[in-house]
């Protein structure tokens, strides 16, 4: 009667558990995926993508019907060379606003170079403008515009892409990579702090804000301040957008540049004098040029904008760089050459000599068009710092991908992938900025930290280019090359070296620190790949298998998950296999291993699965767009329907309440594996040096666990030694271990022995 009673219960508790206990969905939400391929956003945008795809062929196509005209036409606009108007205005807004600043504060530099308009002649303009003229034309259009963009990374440029394409060429090419990258990485610190402080301090120009700023000393730099958080503040809605606006408002700036520059020059173009080379080269040696060496430093301000050209080519496309380069170039050189004119007709005007800090570039305006100027500068300020802020995005996200800097989280906000947007780095410049302008306090003595880093990025550019055309086109070529732009940037950095003392060690400091990161994940990373080891399926299956059947061991999980960088379909990384049996013996229903690879399509969704012919463990490898969330938990739960849809991966009822809310599948634990160095390890002072800084850069770089989305479901952060070998200390040596009552009775014989002795003595 009693064993029928008990059948019973056990009975009604089988059917209680065959309903899950909890409607979970009351209060939590599955992560589940649509069972649409795209969402409806992403449908739109592909449609809007085809049909621009199908007018531009439609175009090719009619002007195939043209002539030879058509046919070129129709070739470029196939090829990586194409130009597309919308593309032509966000490049003049988001690569050319660095450059565009320059004639801001060159010609004023070098008038204070000289010691004033008092000490400057005829002879030391046209040098000056010579000089200005056929550096622009070597570094910015021959090496930058010619050669370098020609030499591309899947569209990418920089750099880090250069040094991409050539490094199998030789390890020792990692050195100029990181210290040209580092470099250009600090400049992008300065480059906000100086352009927006100037073209600010620009405002001091006009006689209504005069006042207001001789009661308030730091006006300058609070408005500054403003401006570059503001800045900051809308880089999540990518370049694009930002572009778009900027390049409208880019496109009069250097209209204006133009305008001002013919207007100034009065028909006098005897100035155009300076276009021969030899008016700069016996500049340099004369004794009319009383700066001497340092005025390359000088001339150099003119060049500045040009490594952010090369870097943001994968942002814009080449072709349209092309189509708007010839329009900037001359704007530019109308309006030097026209501050080199109104120079010229001043030489003897004593009403400008009494002026100090002259700035030939306002100066030369009538007071009306000088309102406009001062609000324009103010605006191309901001562009300018706007081309350093997405080139330096773009050299993390290069970097990271060669893991020479921590893994970042990285959003797409428009549509194509050189548009990237990433929110440490954001962060980090922004407060970077900020320091900058609190240490300096004004553009006069930011100015003076500007442009060193730079030409050490453009001389390692230089090398790795020099590299690329040995080994790609001719040896020659490359042998010429490396020695006209090494001399010419070599004497740039030596005429910037005069600034170190004056600003320039800050520079150097930002860049000694960035390139410190970038060697020390470097050297961590790869001694941590080099003690990776696979296991092969025979290996780990008998061990894994037996203890996927051990009743005795209660579940860990139904289901766990390690995420790890190691895509290797056919093996097990020995990390995954030890962690199951580590302490106590992870017992789980299934065993997953997941890598996430990010590809260069936006919208690509897609997996592969490799099971190793059981139910029990899956090697999982997920490809997703750069455009597509790293949702991980609802493409996990979406392939383990699947899989138990097909039958390989057997049924799983969860009844009691998970937060995942999905009684289909039975509890998943996540679980990431970190390397940690031990004491014991046979490994040098210097190794272990840079694992424990990676290690400590990791933990400020913040957690893959928000990267992935893992943070509501509690995962696991586990912590393995590097498999290095360890270092073997002596033998230990064993002695015996003596009672208290043994060791003391010799004493006691001892002094009894001493007694007697002094008693027979006496005696």
């Amino acid at each position: 009667m009693r064993q029928r009673k008990q059948n019973k219960k056990a009975q009604s508790a089988n059917k209680t558990t065959e309903k899950p206990l909890l409607i979970a969905d009351k209060f939590t939400k599955a992560p589940k995926v649509s069972r649409k391929a795209y969402t409806r956003e992403e449908r739109e945008e592909l449609a809007k993508q085809q049909e621009v795809q199908d007018r531009e062929a439609a175009k090719i196509a009619q002007s195939h019907k043209r002539g030879p005209i058509g046919r070129l036409i129709a070739k470029i606009q196939s090829s990586p060379d194409k130009i597309s108007l919308t593309m032509a205005i966000v490049a003049l807004g988001v690569v050319y606003g660095d450059i565009g600043t320059s004639p801001l504060y060159t010609v004023q530099t070098f008038l204070a170079g000289q010691g004033g308009l008092k000490n400057t002649d005829r002879v030391a303009v046209l040098g000056m403008l010579s000089l200005l003229f056929w550096s622009v034309t070597l570094i910015t259009t021959v090496k930058y515009v010619f050669i370098a963009m020609r030499i591309d990374n899947n569209g990418e440029g920089g750099i880090f892409a250069l040094y991409s394409l050539i490094r199998r060429y030789g390890a020792w090419l990692a050195i100029p990579a990181m210290l040209g990258g580092a470099a250009f990485l600090a400049d992008s610190v300065l480059t906000p702090a100086v352009s927006i402080s100037s073209a600010v301090e620009g405002l001091k120009t006009i006689p209504i804000m005069q006042p207001a700023f001789e009661s308030n000393e730091n006006l300058s730099m609070m408005i500054t301040i403003v401006i570059i958080v503001v800045l900051f503040s809308v880089q999540s809605r990518g370049t694009e957008r930002i572009g778009r606006v900027f390049g409208l408002v880019v496109m009069i700036w250097f209209a204006f540049l133009a305008v001002t520059g013919v207007i100034s020059l009065s028909g006098n173009w005897d100035v155009f004098e300076a276009l021969n080379p030899m008016y700069g080269l016996q500049f340099l040696v004369s004794s009319h040029n009383t700066a001497g060496i340092a005025v390359m430093g000088t001339v150099f301000l003119a060049t500045t904008g040009a490594e952010a050209l090369y870097s943001d080519m994968g942002h814009v496309g080449r072709g349209n760089i092309y189509f708007t380069w010839p329009f900037i170039k001359v704007a530019l050189m109308l309006n030097y050459f026209g501050q080199g004119a109104w120079v010229l007709k001043n030489l003897d005007n004593k009403e400008m000599l009494e002026i100090n800090s002259l700035n030939p570039f306002f100066q030369m305006m009538g007071m009306n068009v000088r309102y406009v100027a001062v609000i324009l500068s103010v605006t191309a300020g901001i562009i300018a710092s706007q081309a350093l802020i997405t080139g330096a995005f773009t050299m993390v996200s290069e970097a990271t991908g060669l893991n020479w800097m921590p893994h970042l989280q990285v959003h797409y906000p428009a549509r194509t992938r050189g548009q990237l947007y990433i929110p440490a780095v954001n962060t980090v410049l922004c407060v970077s900025t900020l320091a900058v302008l609190l240490i300096f306090q004004d553009s006069e003595h930011i100015s003076a930290a500007y442009g060193l880093a730079l030409t050490i990025t453009m001389i390692t550019t230089t090398i790795l280019l020099a590299v690329y055309l040995w080994y790609k086109k001719s040896k020659v070529f490359a042998v010429i090359f490396t020695i006209v732009f090494l001399a010419i940037q070599i004497m740039f950095f030596i005429a910037s070296m005069a600034k170190f003392l004056h600003g320039g060690w800050f520079t150097m400091l930002l860049t000694i620190a960035i390139l410190l990161i970038m060697v020390t994940w470097k050297a961590g990373t790869r001694i941590e790949r080099s003690q990776r080891r696979h296991m092969e399926p025979k290996d780990f299956l008998p061990a894994i298998g037996t203890l996927h059947e051990d009743f005795r061991i209660p579940y860990f999980a139904d289901n766990i998950v390690y995420l790890t960088s190691d895509s290797d379909m056919k093996r097990l990384d020995t990390d995954i296999f030890f962690s199951i049996f580590a302490d106590h013996p992870k017992r789980a229903r299934a065993w997953w291993a997941v890598s996430v690879q990010t590809t260069d399509e936006p919208f690509t969704r897609e997996y592969s699965v490799e099971n190793f012919g059981t139910d029990h463990i899956f090697r999982v490898r997920i490809r997703l767009g750069f455009k597509v969330s790293q949702s991980i938990p609802a493409y996990l739960h979406q392939i383990m329907h699947d899989l138990s849809e097909t039958g390989e991966l057997p049924k799983q009822k969860s009844v009691y309440p998970k937060v995942d809310a999905d009684p289909e599948i039975g509890p998943i634990r996540y679980v990431l594996i970190h390397k940690a160095l031990m004491p014991e390890s046979k490994i040098s002072a210097r190794e272990a040096l840079f694992l424990q800084m990676k290690y400590v850069i990791r933990r400020f770089a913040g957690s893959p666990v928000k990267w992935f989305g893992l943070a509501p479901f509690n995962p696991l952060v586990e912590v393995q030694p590097l498999f290095i070998s360890t270092q073997q200390p002596p033998r230990l040596k064993r002695i015996q271990v003596v009672s208290q009552r043994a060791s003391t009775a010799p004493k006691a014989a001892h002094l009894m022995a001493e007694k007697m002795e002094k008693g027979n003595s006496k005696k």
